[in-house]
């Protein structure tokens, strides 16, 4: 390997677990490119990062059209670095139950979760391939084992999980490792959003999560960020094909 930091690839890094996951990668000394939908959006954490020392670099891109994907991938490779590491975080939620799911709420969850990570993955395997050295990690959820009011996002997030074993495989004999994480329930503006529309006060929702968790607290994005940090390091580099729930306890 070069001197040079290694290049990590963050989506939907603007905010919440993906923002708190650029930060960690940058302080663990790699450079990140921050990906969001808007590239005006990624200007918080690309900030955040500058000023305690890292290098980042803001891009805009739909997750789900391929043009902006392998364009912004091209762009990263070429002001930072082909990329060695790739975290898949992007998501969003059209929550509601299945008699009441439209079939663009079904569309666009599969598109930003299943196909982002899938283009995301594509575009950026080929660098890794080539240096013989690489790690992506796909966000998957505790969802993944069904959750009311989310068919789409439940099938999603268990589709990543079979995504993230496949990739494994393949990619596995080029030095590639791929992981999933699978977050319980975090505080982010995705939860808020989540008590908002079901119509209870936030930190009473927390307090309710909290008293089903085994470790009596709801989960920060820097948890979930902290094992990110181990999935992508030289050292994980014997693990692989793995879920890895983030949810302070055990789930299935």
């Amino acid at each position: 390997m070069s001197e040079e930091p290694r290049v990590a690839i963050v989506t939907g890094a603007a905010r919440g677990i993906g923002a708190a996951t650029a930060r960690r990668l940058a302080a663990d000394g790699l450079a990140v490119a921050v990906v969001d939908i808007e590239e005006a959006a990624t200007k918080d954490t690309v900030d955040a990062i500058a000023a305690a020392g890292g290098r980042a670099l803001g891009v805009g891109a739909d997750v789900s059209d391929r043009d902006q994907v392998e364009a912004a991938v091209d762009r990263i490779a070429s002001e930072l670095g082909g990329p060695a590491v790739l975290v898949n975080n992007a998501g969003v939620l059209r929550d509601n139950l299945l008699f009441k799911m439209t079939s663009a709420d079904w569309d666009t969850v599969m598109g930003v979760h299943l196909r982002g990570a899938f283009l995301f993955s594509q575009a950026a395997q080929k660098h890794m391939v080539e240096r013989r050295w690489g790690r992506i990690v796909n966000l998957s959820s505790t969802s993944a084992l069904g959750n009311r009011g989310q068919a789409n996002y439940a099938a999603a997030k268990a589709g990543l999980q079979g995504f993230t074993k496949t990739l494994a495989i393949e990619l596995g004999p080029f030095g590639v490792t791929v992981n999933a994480v699978a977050p319980g329930f975090i505080v982010t503006d995705m939860t808020a959003a989540t008590a908002a529309r079901m119509k209870v006060d936030f930190d009473d929702f927390q307090k309710h999560a909290a008293a089903e968790i085994p470790v009596r607290r709801p989960g920060l994005p820097e948890d979930v960020a902290h094992t990110i940090s181990f999935l992508v390091s030289e050292g994980a580099g014997f693990v692989s094909g793995q879920v890895i729930y983030v949810a302070g306890g055990p789930r299935d």
